[in-house]
């Protein structure tokens, strides 16, 4: 066996470098074209295999080991988000408005590393790993790929996944079995009523009057219609109407998510979205109003695999040298490789990059996001051991 940790370390000025180029040059989901070039260049100088286009920016590649055996799939996310960058880094984004505010520019490179070290040492493994590197994970790209095929032509048996995580601080992990990230809707709502004069409101229908209903009475489904120990969080993120202040609104948009973590989800979903659309339709018919409502595509719960979870364990002791620094997680977060996690014994590990020293604590999706750059070495040590560790066992 290869000495992981001291081949990792040699890597590691790389892993940093690979990662700030693509944290420098972000893009939005299915517009991925550079990272994915990148990656493509960078898995023929490893000497990977089948290597394809999935679903536009999506790549695909294999690593064939030593033997017979299953097919291990790996998975990384590549989109970045309609975030302005205020990090003041000096890679900071030259793409105005685009910011890698998820830590998918790490992933990124943390799989390239990881595909480079055991192309290096093929012969350490049976059987064969797929690398999948995903677009538009915040939209729900991990579907499209399944639909195309990425789970087949090899058969994939397991999928591990990571993420760098700013609630967990640096030098710490966390996993649990079962359901650990909330079943994710997104939605678009429109409030229609009618113009008028601010001066003679019976003469309108106030859409903005019922927006504000809306967006307070929805908040009782938590508390009075489902059980109040099972998380539900209703939360708008953006409302726009109106267009001067003496005119009554007409219409008016919202967009806003639905999360949360219920047991039997088949059972509890539709009964979840059945409440919120009731409230929402009694709001507007007391005020004489109607709505639209659409859903977009988004994620259900991530359920991590109880044998895949005790795989990670192992080599998060072999990595860390500590069982200490394993914490158990829930969260209402919402991840598509929790589309895997349905289909093959699946888990996402969590690994902390929180360091209020060196400003790597603020949430994601935040303008000033940024990772504790020295984990990395940690998470690219820790998919190796778990390739070895699943393949070998």
């Amino acid at each position: 066996m290869f000495d992981i940790k001291k081949e990792v370390a040699k890597l590691e000025p790389e892993l940093i470098d690979l990662r700030r180029r693509i944290h420098e040059h972000p893009e939005l989901g299915y517009q991925e074209f550079e990272t994915s070039a990148l990656v493509k260049q960078r898995l023929e100088e490893y000497g990977l295999t089948d290597i394809r286009s999935v679903t536009g920016t999506g790549v695909t590649a294999v690593l064939e080991g030593t033997g017979e055996g299953k097919t291990l799939l790996f998975r990384a996310d590549m989109d970045a988000l309609p975030v302005t960058e205020e990090t003041g880094l000096p890679f900071a984004s030259k793409n105005p408005g685009v910011m890698h505010a998820c830590g998918h520019d790490s992933h990124t490179a943390i799989q390239l590393m990881t595909a480079k070290l055991l192309s290096m040492h093929r012969d350490s493994f049976k059987g064969r790993i797929k690398f999948l590197f995903q677009p538009n994970e915040e939209e729900a790209g991990a579907l499209n790929m399944i639909n195309e095929g990425v789970l087949e032509d090899p058969h994939v048996d397991a999928a591990l996944a990571l993420h760098l995580w700013s609630p967990v601080k640096s030098g710490r992990i966390a996993i649990s079995e079962g359901p650990v990230l909330g079943t994710t809707e997104e939605f678009e709502l429109e409030i229609i009523g009618k113009q008028g004069h601010t001066s003679t409101p019976h003469t309108g229908r106030d859409a903005l009057l019922g927006a504000c209903s809306v967006v307070q009475a929805v908040q009782s489904l938590g508390t009075r219609e489902f059980d109040p120990l099972l998380p539900i969080a209703i939360m708008f993120g953006y409302i726009n109407g109106g267009t001067a202040r003496n005119v009554i609104t007409g219409n008016v948009k919202l967009g806003g998510t639905i999360r949360f973590l219920f047991p039997d989800e088949e059972h509890n979903k539709p009964k979840v979205l059945a409440a919120f659309e009731r409230v929402i339709r009694g709001q507007c018919e007391a005020l004489g109003l109607t709505y639209k409502l659409k859903y977009i595509p988004s994620n259900p719960s991530l359920n991590n695999d109880p044998a895949m979870v005790a795989i990670v364990k192992k080599s998060a002791f072999e990595t860390y040298g500590t069982q200490d620094n394993v914490d158990s997680f829930r969260s209402l977060a919402g991840e598509d490789f929790a589309e895997f996690t349905y289909r093959v014994p699946s888990a996402m590990t969590f690994v902390g990059v929180a360091d209020s020293g060196k400003k790597s604590d603020f949430p994601h999706h935040h303008s000033h996001f940024d990772i504790d750059e020295s984990v990395m070495k940690y998470a690219v040590e820790l998919q190796v051991r778990n390739a070895l560790n699943y393949l070998n066992q």
